[in-house]
């Protein structure tokens, strides 16, 4: 990974065979999944047959017991043979799911719409999705639910270093949210907390070289929120 001035970055990946490829269907156990309230993935397992299978498997196993399904795309265009096979796995992960984290220049790559909103309409004339979570980087985060819009700048951090993991921190957060006060009937204060809780901790995130082992607790968010009012 190359890390570019203003933290983003550039992926190399050193794969064929991976052990992230590795997994088959065989492999899922069927009475972790009835234990699931939410089940989560994305497209790096769906680059190849094999891990396809399994998460797919998981992942319709996983909704056929009851637990919520939260997909994020996380296209990483060097693992795919072709963009229009990635399109299709993420076709099916929003045909899946019932909540969706998506970024704006993947949003804007599979819709074709700079408009985040329209882009959002045109996934959802095709996908009833409940929730979605459209991540701007420095522009903040959207919710779209029901007919409802909101929205929260992100907090901006001086000690930026590298943008590694603030949108696994971001949906972690997000979900911990649903998990607290379910996916019926939010309104709109309850989402603005829950995108102003993800925005801060995945700001937090930025500061810290790493990605899962820096993740911050729920006290360190606050802290970062009160902060900020």
């Amino acid at each position: 990974m190359e890390t570019k001035e203003d933290g983003d970055r550039d992926f190399s990946f050193y794969r064929n065979p991976g052990a992230d490829m590795q997994l088959e269907k065989s492999d899922i156990h069927e009475e972790l999944l009835e234990q699931a309230r939410i089940f989560h993935f994305g497209t790096l397992s769906m680059t190849h047959e094999k891990v396809r299978e399994a998460t797919r498997y998981a992942a319709e196993c996983a909704k056929a017991k009851g637990a919520l399904i939260s997909f994020d795309p996380n296209i990483r265009e060097p693992l795919w043979d072709s963009m229009d096979h990635a399109r299709e796995q993420v076709e099916y992960g929003l045909g899946i799911c019932d909540i969706l984290k998506i970024s704006d220049n993947e949003i804007t790559w599979f819709t074709g719409e700079e408009d985040y909103d329209r882009a959002v309409e045109k996934i959802r004339e095709k996908h009833p999705i409940p929730l979605i979570l459209v991540s701007m980087g420095k522009a903040g985060s959207r919710a779209y639910y029901k007919d409802m819009i909101v929205e929260k700048p992100a907090f901006i951090q001086q000690g930026t270093i590298e943008t590694t993991g603030a949108g696994d921190t971001f949906m972690g957060c997000v979900l911990h949210g649903v998990l607290e006060r379910g996916l019926d009937g939010l309104k709109a204060d309850e989402l603005g907390e829950m995108l102003e809780f993800a925005n801060a901790a995945a700001s937090i995130v930025t500061t810290r070289k790493g990605a899962l082992r820096v993740m911050p607790g729920e006290e360190e968010i606050h802290r970062v929120v009160k902060s900020h009012e």
